[in-house]
């Protein structure tokens, strides 16, 4: 056969031809590998660099733990706490807050102080009188007031005189009931009240009361002397008011019938003490004025109102109070004229 012959031309440029696309379709089909590569390689950067960068921050962060570990202790005390919670600076601004209060209420400056009254000559009163009573002693009131104690414009002019005399009681254990109503409608008529009405009117809250009328009193009435009496006491006014006008200007006269007694630690007997223990091996009470009458000059009511949450009540409002006078300078005036035990002329009271 020819090799010349016009066939085998064409078929070798057929072959020539087929062997070139063969050749060609490799070089087409690695571009987009490339691409891929070529992206895979920038994402691989991508990532290592970011897992560097968080290894170099962890890195840091230790460092900065282990630093602050070395200063501060492992466990956290309370000042810690209130510190990181905030509450350390206001505890310091409610510390500030009562002091500050404390301060103004010992100058004289009382939540009352715009009401307080004095005599019409715009003087300093001589004294404010409170006779504790109760919700069934309306009849010994009724007797008090037309005995020793004066009643509507006498009551007045005795005030001008700069003597003030109100029954002092609290609030029933049920607030606005019948027994409060009653003592609401008698002052009503009377205006001669001193209504405790933070105060629980029962036996057992007597030492209470106390702490009560003294505030109350020295927050309402600018007075040389605040009294307590009993209601069971027949006062000689005139005689009782010349003894105040005698000490008038005194400072911190604790003034009654001063006394001293055993301790009852008996339970069930009359003027037993549940604290008794508190008062020694001998058990025997310290000196204080007897419950019946006694008499507080301002700045010693003053006390009381000032410090009147955190003061000590014991079983009796006398022991309570002469408590309180124990760590004060007090003068302690013992005037057996205030004993009430005598019906004799010459004592300024007598068990009624």
């Amino acid at each position: 056969m020819d090799n010349s012959s016009p066939y085998r031309e064409g078929l070798a440029t057929t072959t020539m031809k087929s062997e070139r696309r063969w050749r060609s379709k490799p070089l087409q089909s690695s571009m987009p590998s490339l691409v891929l590569a070529f992206f895979s390689c920038l994402a691989w950067l991508y990532v290592a660099g970011r897992l560097w960068q968080d290894a170099e921050n962890r890195i840091l962060l230790a460092n900065i733990l282990k630093k602050n570990t070395n200063q501060r202790p492992k466990v956290l005390t309370v000042e810690d706490k209130l510190m990181v919670l905030g509450c350390k600076d206001l505890e310091r601004r409610i510390v500030e807050a009562e002091m500050d209060l404390t301060l103004a209420k010992s100058q004289g400056y009382l939540k009352n102080q715009l009401q307080q009254s004095g005599s019409s000559s715009g003087q300093r009163l001589l004294a404010v009188i409170g006779v504790y009573t109760g919700f069934g002693s309306r009849l010994k009131r009724n007797v008090f007031r037309g005995s020793w104690m004066p009643k509507g414009d006498a009551l007045k002019k005795l005030e001008e005189r700069g003597v003030v005399i109100r029954f002092v009681i609290g609030r029933s254990a049920n607030r606005g009931d019948s027994l409060d109503r009653i003592i609401d409608e008698e002052n009503r008529l009377t205006k001669d009240f001193l209504i405790l009405d933070g105060h629980e009117e029962a036996q057992e809250e007597l030492p209470k009361k106390a702490k009560f009328f003294f505030s109350t009193a020295i927050q309402n009435w600018d007075a040389e002397y605040y009294v307590k009496v009993d209601d069971n006491i027949d006062l000689d006014l005139d005689g009782f008011i010349g003894l105040l006008e005698s000490r008038r200007g005194q400072v911190g006269a604790y003034i009654g019938c001063m006394k001293s007694g055993d301790v009852v630690a008996d339970e069930g007997k009359s003027w037993y003490e549940p604290e008794w223990w508190k008062f020694g091996d001998e058990k025997s009470y310290f000196r204080h004025a007897s419950g019946s009458l006694f008499i507080l000059s301002k700045n010693l009511a003053q006390y009381i109102n000032i410090n009147s949450v955190s003061l000590k009540t014991y079983a009796h409002d006398d022991i309570s109070v002469g408590s309180w006078m124990m760590g004060l300078q007090a003068t302690y005036i013992d005037d057996s004229r205030l004993c009430c035990s005598s019906s004799s002329q010459d004592k300024v009271c007598s068990m009624a």
